[in-house]
């Protein structure tokens, strides 16, 4: 999949996944020669959305067989994918340049968020014609995969409507969350069945698991996702703190995942704790890290990023704003996307068999 997005795309889109930020007022750059264009589009009054554009270098100019256009989109929610996923997984990502001028911009489910793309998408394709002639792919992974399914079917209705130019070529997810039910009853069998977990832990793990479908049935979604961090939480104990990216490995003994070891004690329930807390450095220069390349030298080189935004920097809340849409199920959207005929593949793996999803997820820690 990562040849898939660098080498195979005409055109390789990034946007942001802090869904911030209709009027879509535009500011755009791009360098010396045209191969990456960037900017912003104020998708709603106060809420500002970064998004970026990459040109295969290996692309064909043929109009009868137009290169397609990759949109990747992280997971998180809140995670930023041009820093997570363009520096790390070397996929061109969205970023964490978005931002709302203030909390009440802020989505509070994925609809909104897909709304909010949809906007972004007739903003840049209805004005472009050359980008009309490439089929899109939506590509997202873990929860990103909730944001493409919602998207695509914005999309494909808004395209329906006449409001966007727009030829959707299919949606790709990849070990997406769009069926957390299925997810928190997976874990604690194949953590047992791999011997992580022993028969104790594994008991207390269901215990949660079937606290959570009991409360996704009731429609208690902030409080499934509550209860989903503390199941992480017991998992952690129980299995000498598992790495939740790959079971191969325990907590700290992979530099660039986000585990529960790292996790501040004691932070609240609502804090979103991304995988770059535990990498942030203050350099200026942007050496060392992802944070400190994203606030240092790629900042500079974009020069549109307003000075009091920092990468990355919102993303705490758009995670809390979003709790109570995290566990959620987003099957019957892919259900309507293959009815309308929209060509949908589903992908999981292990750690770096298809598609890396380190640093993706956000992790919880339940208040001790």
């Amino acid at each position: 999949m990562e040849k898939l997005c660098v080498f195979v795309a005409t055109l390789l889109f990034l946007v942001s996944l802090l869904f911030n930020g209709g009027a879509a007022a535009r500011a755009l750059s791009k360098n010396q020669d045209a191969s990456e264009e960037w900017g912003y589009v104020e998708v709603r009054p106060k809420a500002h959305m970064f998004w970026w554009l990459y040109k295969s270098p290996y692309r064909i100019e043929n109009p009868s067989k137009p290169w397609p256009i990759i949109l990747w989109l992280q997971g998180g929610p809140g995670a930023s994918g041009v820093g997570i996923g363009n520096f790390e997984e070397d996929n061109p990502v969205g970023t964490g340049y978005s931002y709302a001028e203030d909390n009440s911009s802020f989505v509070k489910n994925d609809v909104e968020a897909a709304n909010d793309l949809t906007t972004l998408l007739m903003e840049l394709f209805n004005k472009n014609e050359i980008l009309q002639k490439s089929p899109l792919f939506i590509v997202a992974e873990s929860y990103g995969g909730k944001f493409a399914a919602t998207l695509g079917l914005a999309a494909v209705k808004a395209i329906e409507a006449g409001k966007l130019k727009l030829k959707l070529g299919g949606v790709a997810l990849g070990d997406s969350w769009i069926s957390p039910e299925d997810f928190v009853f997976s874990w604690g069998p194949l953590l047992k069945d791999v011997s992580r977990l022993d028969t104790n832990g594994f008991a207390k793990s269901n215990q949660i698991a079937q606290k959570i479908k009991q409360q996704l049935e009731a429609g208690e979604f902030v409080g499934a996702t509550d209860s989903w961090a503390q199941l992480e939480s017991v998992i952690s104990q129980n299995s000498n703190a598992v790495d939740f990216y790959n079971f191969l490995l325990d907590s700290g003994m992979d530099p660039v995942s986000l585990t529960a070891s790292t996790l501040a004690v004691g932070a609240s329930m609502r804090k979103y704790s991304r995988y770059l807390s535990a990498h942030k450095s203050s350099t200026p220069d942007g050496d060392g890290d992802v944070g400190s390349l994203m606030n240092g030298v790629i900042k500079k080189k974009l020069k549109i990023i307003p000075e009091n935004i920092t990468w990355g920097g919102q993303s705490d809340s758009v995670f809390t704003e979003l709790s109570g849409d995290f566990m959620r199920p987003r099957i019957s959207e892919v259900d309507e996307l293959l009815a309308k005929g929209v060509n949908v593949t589903v992908y999981n793996g292990q750690l770096d068999v298809i598609c890396s999803t380190k640093g993706t997820e956000a992790w919880i820690e339940k208040l001790k």
